[in-house]
């Protein structure tokens, strides 16, 4: 009786520090963050109008004429007034400074900051004198009778084009006073990739040589803190044969990390949706590294500087092809960018985790089924219906086991009458009874043991693909990565009061809730009392655990329980093994009609 009553307490304090840790820090933290990334996207795009309409002074990193690692690491000069070129693509919107050349006002027009389609778009590139400032920057160090080079002070002159399309390419020029041009045409695709074609020519009468740089430039960190089930920061691969290699802010912000004779690859920075990058010319030679630097503004950047400098010899030209990529992390995009300009792991941008070979596979086969459905929810559904079928040897082989095990239940019970307090006995006796009948005890964990990586995996897709994002279902559910919107504590909306963040239990984790208890009623309530408590309390544990979580989780998770109910009780039928829901069910009800009486 004691042990009973401690057993109850035990659980009570569990659920009780479930929904306290729910109602006194993650329901406030997520609706100040909710509210903070709003106000700042609005706040962020008023102010990046008002820059780019007035084309203030920005506070730069380097000046032009600057050599070396000046080039990266001062700040202080004060970035050239300069007019811009207009950046309009069906899937960005923005400008170019001409005082730098620099890439710093990007908008994403497909992906607003809020369900809401009347919210404000999200904005990618700001300008440098923008508390959101972030922005990618092409330039070159002085060399060998060089002269002034284009840097962030800059201003190039617009030589053709009037604004950058998938169609019209812009081309801007910078001629110095030691007679080297520099010619700059960048173009852009329909989505999210920009490639600049550089050309320098020598119309002097000497050799010269010019090294080339390329970074881009953070002052201030994503508004929503990041996950641990996701790296948000720097990336990059050093090599055409490299692996990943990932740094988080926090990291870099305590030691800068280099990568030297570098050849082939890319570089960038990561958030959750959104993405950028530079990738040098395929056969330069560069060392790159991630920075934070404290001088002036504090900043986050990654940058590279060719080892080789470009040498033009008298009346001769050099050329050079860089690509920078500023988007939304988008699968198939970042896959098609892999392929068509071989560009090594690119698709590694979106953080599939160690479990990539099933989580990209099954993101891959879920967009299949949306593009033939054209509902997230519903490529849910039928994924796991599929998955269902894959794993339905293993699931027949536990049911099976299950249902053998309870065949032998009566044996099972007089072998325990048997032996009474001998343990060993009862355990070698137990063996040998499976041994006879062909019954493997664990065979019933394999299954749940396999559908834990997908289950993961699955979580893994609607937490960090961009497609998740604010993809509706059906009814109230209009972003499957986010947690269902409704709580049964003001009738799912129906009575005028807010609910707080603790008692925010949805519709849907209460229909997981119910489809997992039913679930566990297949079977017997274990003897111990003890574990009937556990298996009698861990469903509503677990509505208020996953209450939080995305809805497209939920639903999956309440569709496969249904999918198990029915699977066990068509296989458990075949067995002869009766189906014990029912009589579960009934016997629940009668304890409490007889409890109460």
């Amino acid at each position: 009786m004691e042990n009973n009553r401690n057993s109850m307490i035990a659980i009570g304090l569990t659920v009780l520090i479930v929904i306290a840790w729910q109602f006194f820090y993650m329901g406030p933290r997520l609706e100040a963050q909710r509210q903070a990334r709003e106000e700042a996207a609005l706040q962020q795009q008023q102010t990046q109008e008002q820059t780019v309409t007035t084309d203030g002074t920005a506070p730069a990193v380097t000046g032009g004429a600057q050599t070396g690692d000046a080039v990266f690491s001062q700040a202080g000069a004060q970035q050239a007034t300069a007019p811009r070129v207009k950046i309009d693509t069906p899937s960005l919107e923005g400008s170019i400074n001409l005082a730098g050349a620099r890439i710093d006002d990007i908008k994403l027009k497909d992906y607003h900051v809020t369900v809401d389609p009347t919210s404000p778009i999200v904005t990618l590139f700001s300008p440098a004198n923008t508390e959101n400032a972030y922005f990618a920057e092409l330039g070159f160090v002085q060399g060998d009778n060089s002269g002034n080079v284009p840097g962030p002070q800059t201003v190039w002159t617009l030589e053709d084009g009037d604004q950058l399309t998938p169609s019209t390419p812009v081309v801007l020029s910078y001629t110095n006073e030691s007679g080297l041009k520099f010619t700059r045409t960048l173009s852009i695709d329909d989505k999210y990739m920009i490639t600049v074609d550089d050309k320098v020519t020598n119309n002097a009468d000497k050799q010269a040589s010019v090294t080339p740089y390329g970074r881009i430039t953070r002052f201030s960190l994503p508004d929503e803190p990041s996950a641990w089930v996701l790296h948000e920061g720097f990336l990059g691969v050093f090599g055409a044969d490299a692996g990943l290699t990932e740094n988080t802010y926090k990291a870099i912000g305590k030691e800068n990390e280099s990568y030297d004779n570098v050849t082939g690859g890319w570089f960038g920075v990561t958030d959750k949706y959104w993405g950028t990058a530079v990738i040098p010319q395929a056969n330069v030679n560069y060392d790159a590294r991630f920075s934070h630097f404290n001088d002036g503004r504090p900043r986050y950047q990654a940058d590279y500087s060719d080892n080789n400098p470009l040498v033009i010899a008298p009346g001769q030209s050099a050329d050079l092809k860089t690509m920078v990529f500023a988007g939304a992390k988008e699968t198939n995009t970042l896959t098609a960018y892999e392929k068509q300009y071989s560009i090594p792991l690119f698709d590694r941008m979106i953080d599939w985790g160690w479990l990539w070979f099933i989580t990209k596979p099954l993101f891959q086969l879920m967009d299949f089924i949306y593009h033939q459905v054209g509902n997230f929810g519903v490529a849910i559904l039928i994924t796991t219906v599929i998955i269902k079928l894959i794993f339905f040897p293993l699931a027949s082989k536990q049911y099976a086991s299950m249902a053998n095990m309870k065949r032998m239940q009566p044996k099972m019970n007089e072998l325990k009458e048997q032996y009474g307090d001998d343990r060993m006995g009862l355990q070698k006796a137990m063996m040998e009874l499976y041994k006879k009948e062909k019954i493997n005890p664990v065979a019933g964990c394999w299954p749940m043991l396999i559908q834990i990586p997908i289950f993961f995996a699955l979580y893994k897709v609607l937490y960090v693909t961009i497609e998740m994002r604010h993809a509706p279902f059906f009814g109230w559910i209009h972003d499957l990565s986010a947690p269902d919107p409704t709580t049964i504590f003001n009738l799912f909306g129906l009575l005028p009061w807010s609910v707080p963040a603790m008692l925010m239990i949805g519709a849907w984790p209460i229909i997981m809730g119910i489809t997992m208890w039913m679930q566990m009623r297949m079977n017997p309530t274990p003897p111990d009392k003890t574990q009937a408590m556990i298996f009698n309390w861990m469903p509503v544990v677990f509505t208020f655990m996953l209450a939080k979580f995305p809805a497209g989780l939920v639903i999956y998770y309440a569709w496969n329980n249904s999918l198990s109910i029915l699977q066990q009780s068509i296989i458990m039928k075949r067995h002869g093994v009766k189906i014990e829901l029912f009589d579960n069910l009934k016997g629940v009800f009668r304890k409490k009609k007889a409890a109460s009486e």
